[in-house]
């Protein structure tokens, strides 16, 4: 046995013990008990932890941990995402370093440097989910573009093809023309920036009267092919079926009446490009006008516009536009406007509606089951409000693209012939066997891979070796929870219904606990362009001042912020950000993990539960150097539990209850609340202390200090088990040094059996007289708090009236009162006799006297009782407004009126000696 040290040091152990809990493979399933498994929302391969990531890892590995501490046979499944965007971004960037580009390598040896880059440096974030404290089975991690899973991802896409459910169609997509590829919804962020609006004169064909038509992007005149009003437009009505001139272009083109235009806006006539704008597109299919596309995939003006712009970047063509406009007096104004720019997240490029050639899903024949497992309940989201979100999109859903323009990803498994004939399967020799085709068929490969979402549709099941039909997905299938934000509920939640119902022909988890998205302290979502990114390794580590100004301010979009980034930093981490270990922020994320849909996330709160750990560990110090080489009763020796022995082990039980009801119901702020109550509340601030007296007093018998030794010891090590999944790394390196004063035998607390309820050991009249005593014990250091009295002196107390049941208790309790409380004496005076100059305080019928000679203050006790007596006047106005109230009176329940009533009568007599000792005190 080691003797704990006396200061709480969680860099010192944290590292260590994880090394130790992965080296002994604990985080491996344990082959018995009901199977419960979860699967790591796979990151990228690219990405670092960032404090989303850190939130919704820590409320998986509390669950994990939990279930695996009830018996449950559990497996955390992880693994990384390929991340086709980000990953090939980052390795062309180092050979854009190198003066190459992917096009000098070609396709085959670009993709092996990603392979390269890949196994030296993509394993940033599994380092730093170990630092989590995540204990997930390292030995089965997968990633999206191993064999068994590109597998996977080809024998789903050739299945779906084979059906019909997978095509090749040309549609609008967002289009990058940096990166030169398709992106989902997902990876759109709409930036709300200055802007213009241009009102351009549309000339008649038949008249000498022009159309105004408003927009904030006139470069795309040129693919115009209508102008829009709506039907019941009085100024426009006439105009409908008529042609105008399509202005610097050579054409003329249609006005149209469609209810999608808003009268409202603008000059209520609307410009309809159908090939640059989804809206438009949907206007365009109803009045059957043909797209025309004016883009290239780099967004500069192609052969469909005039010669004078073809060539020209849209931007610049834009310019050119505006003044061509201006010089032909089509230009009629233009306005300021603010507008939302949509922009790609990776790339920061304007997104295009882009019409091109792209695979598409067809996603409504795979929704419909998809919705009936939530609405039959073999889905169910927790907070259950998000059924509503889900069905919205699910009802509304729209053909799936699933084609990416990249080199890096799964690649489509389809071939062509020089006919453009396509033939599906694993390889070229499958697709040639599968069809039938001789060898001297020249074929090619389609150039697209597959939407990174795609493959991680399928990761609950791929990820456990479908197709083939192993024992762990045998096993493990369907997961027990999801774990993910509400922002990807439809990008990903979705579609993994989708595709898990389709191909295994079962849902592929039970439950969907949706979090909150994390912001900083004002409520603002992290992000490096607003610089209020916090790295939750710094939190655990700490951060100089001139290192955090750095990270944040480093390789900006925009380096005029970095100014303003680094004065706000300053301010609000003038110190850095001090290292608080990770029990510490793990504690601080399930204490935000509510129900609400935002959290946030305010670093103050991270030294709150840094002191609960430094709290846990010096009450461990006092019960080990209290019960170290004594007698724990383990040998069978008979003990008594004295009054506070038999309370606090009551007061467990009610703990265990709640703690297992509220893993149930995913409430993870109440279950770090209820646990942080009890151990620093009741267990170090109250059980503690009344252990003293029993420990250190002559009067205590074998038997006694017996029971009292054993409680402390049985307790904290109930609460070590308790804390575990919040808080592993301090509660194993306690329980080690405990475990054998409680006759442990166990390798890790890890593998222990989490504390169960024993409704035989609550104990309610226990916790009343412990009640009674605690409410003594605060009413007296109140009134030395207040009066200024030192901490060691000790009190002269009288009591008078009070029930017989404070009688009783002060007999029978008296010892642990007088040390608590330090008192030097204490008499019951009669009930008619009046008290010296004294402070007063009220324990329902018991008066509490505390002469005041020698050291009263008169203003102080003066002020004090006016605040006490102004605090239950206002109790009191609160309690007679309800009962004055007609409707509180005739509909609340009987006893809660009756409580009401009785809580009035209380404060009317407290508030009668409150005042009459107010006089006293005035007098003396």
């Amino acid at each position: 046995m080691t003797e704990i040290e006396k200061i709480y040091n969680p860099q010192a152990m944290e590292q260590r013990w994880y090394r130790h809990w992965e080296a002994k493979a604990y985080f491996a399933p344990s082959g018995t008990g009901a199977p419960y498994s979860i699967m790591l929302p796979p990151p990228n391969v690219t990405g670092s932890l960032h404090m989303g990531h850190g939130f919704g890892f820590t409320l998986i590995d509390v669950l994990i941990r939990y279930h695996r501490m009830c018996g449950m046979n559990t497996l955390w499944q992880t693994g990384t995402d390929h991340a086709g965007i980000a990953t090939q971004m980052v390795v062309e960037r180092k050979l854009n370093l190198e003066g190459k580009t992917r096009h000098d390598l070609g396709r085959d040896a670009f993709v092996e440097k990603i392979w390269e880059w890949k196994n030296e440096s993509g394993g940033n974030i599994s380092r730093q989910l170990r630092r989590l404290g995540a204990s997930m089975d390292w030995s089965r991690e997968r990633f999206t573009m191993d064999e068994g899973l590109s597998h996977a991802v080809r024998e789903v896409f050739i299945r779906l093809y084979e059906e019909g459910l997978i095509y090749r169609g040309k549609r609008l997509v967002n289009w990058d023309p940096v990166l030169l590829t398709a992106i989902s919804d997902l990876e759109v962020v709409n930036q709300e920036e200055d802007g213009s609006l241009w009102h351009i004169r549309y000339p008649l064909v038949d008249a000498k009267e022009y159309l105004v038509v408003a927009t904030t992007r006139p470069e795309t005149l040129l693919g115009d092919v209508a102008v829009a009003v709506h039907p019941d437009d009085e100024r426009y009505r006439h105009f409908i079926g008529r042609q105008v001139h399509l202005p610097l272009a050579d054409k003329t083109i249609p006005v149209i009446a469609d209810t999608y235009v808003d009268p409202l806006f603008g000059t209520g006539c609307v410009k309809i490009t159908p090939a640059h704008d989804f809206n438009d597109h949907a206007v365009g299919a109803r009045h059957h006008l043909e797209p025309v596309n004016i883009f290239t995939p780099t967004a500069h003006m192609n052969e469909n516009v005039p010669d004078i712009y073809q060539g020209l970047d849209r931007f610049k063509a834009r310019e050119q536009i505006v003044r061509d406009l201006e010089t032909q007096g089509l230009l009629e104004k233009i306005e300021k406007h603010k507008l939302k720019v949509p922009r790609g997240d990776r790339s920061n490029a304007v997104i295009e509606p882009y019409l091109t050639y792209q695979w598409y899903v067809k996603s409504k024949v795979l929704a419909e089951p998809a919705i009936r497992a939530v609405e039959n309940g073999d889905v169910k989201f927790v907070p259950e409000n998000w059924n509503k979100t889900y069905y919205q999109w699910m009802h509304n859903i729209e053909d799936w693209c699933i084609s990416r323009q990249l080199w890096w990803g799964h690649r489509i498994p389809v071939w062509y012939d020089e006919d453009g004939e396509a033939y599906v399967g694993h390889d070229e020799g499958d697709a040639r066997k599968r069809n039938n085709l001789e060898a001297d068929i020249p074929l090619r490969q389609d150039e697209d891979v597959l939407d990174t979402w795609f493959s991680a549709a399928l990761w609950p099941f791929s990820s456990l070796g479908w197709p083939a039909q192993t024992n762990d997905l045998k096993t493990f299938f369907p997961t027990n929870v999801l774990v993910t934000g509400f922002d990807i509920i439809f990008f990903w939640v979705a579609r993994m219904i989708m595709m898990s119902l389709k191909f295994t022909g079962q849902v592929p988890f039970r439950e969907v606990y949706i979090t909150g998205l994390i912001r900083d302290s004002e409520g603002h979502k992290m992000s490096k362009s607003k610089g209020n990114v916090l790295d939750p390794i710094d939190l655990i580590d700490g951060i100089s001042l001139d290192e955090l100004v750095n990270k944040r301010t480093y390789g900006l979009m925009q380096p005029a912020m970095a100014q303003k980034i680094e004065k706000a930093t300053r301010k609000e981490f003038p110190d850095g950000i001090p290292g608080h270990g990770t029990d510490a922020l793990r504690f601080t994320f399930c204490s935000v993990a509510s129900y609400t849909r935002e959290i946030r996330f305010d670093t103050n709160r991270l030294g709150g539960y840094r002191n609960f750990c430094n709290k846990l560990w010096n009450a461990s110090r006092y019960v080990m150097m209290n019960t170290e080489g004594q007698d724990t009763g383990l040998g069978g020796a008979p003990m008594t539990l004295s009054l506070p022995d038999r309370w606090i082990i009551s007061r467990l039980q009610h703990v265990i209850r709640d703690a297992h009801e509220q893993m149930k119901q995913y409430r993870f702020d109440l279950y770090a609340q209820t646990l942080y109550d009890f151990t620093w509340n009741e267990f170090c601030d109250w059980y503690l202390e009344l252990s003293k007296p029993i420990l250190t007093s002559s009067g205590s018998t074998p038997d006694m200090l017996r029971g009292t030794r054993h409680t402390l010891a049985n307790v904290l090590e109930s609460i070590l088990r308790l804390l575990h999944p919040i808080t592993p790394f301090i509660t194993e390196e306690i329980w080690q040094r405990l475990k054998h004063l409680t006759g442990r035998q166990g390798e890790t607390i890890m593998l222990e059996t989490y504390p169960q309820y024993h409704h035989s050991l609550l104990d309610e009249e226990a916790a009343k007289q412990i009640e009674w005593l605690k409410s003594v014990i605060i009413a007296i250091r109140t009134i030395r708090s207040e009066m200024n009295i030192a901490p060691g002196k000790l009190l002269r107390v009288l009591l008078r009236k009070g029930s017989q049941t404070d009688r009783v208790n002060y007999d029978g309790h008296r010892h642990l009162l007088f040390t608590l409380a330090k008192i030097e004496r204490c008499d019951w005076i009669p009930d008619h006799e009046a008290p010296p100059q004294s402070a007063t305080a009220f324990v329902g019928e018991l008066e509490i006297f505390i002469p005041m000679a020698g050291f009263i203050n008169k203003e102080e006790e003066a002020a004090r009782l006016n605040r006490e007596i102004a605090r239950l006047e206002k109790d009191l106005s609160l309690i007679q407004n309800k009962l004055q109230n007609p409707q509180f009176v005739d509909k609340a329940p009987a006893e809660v009126v009756t409580k009401e009533r009785s809580r009035q009568n209380e404060i009317e007599i407290a508030l009668k000696k409150l005042r009459g000792q107010l006089e006293q005190v005035m007098a003396f």
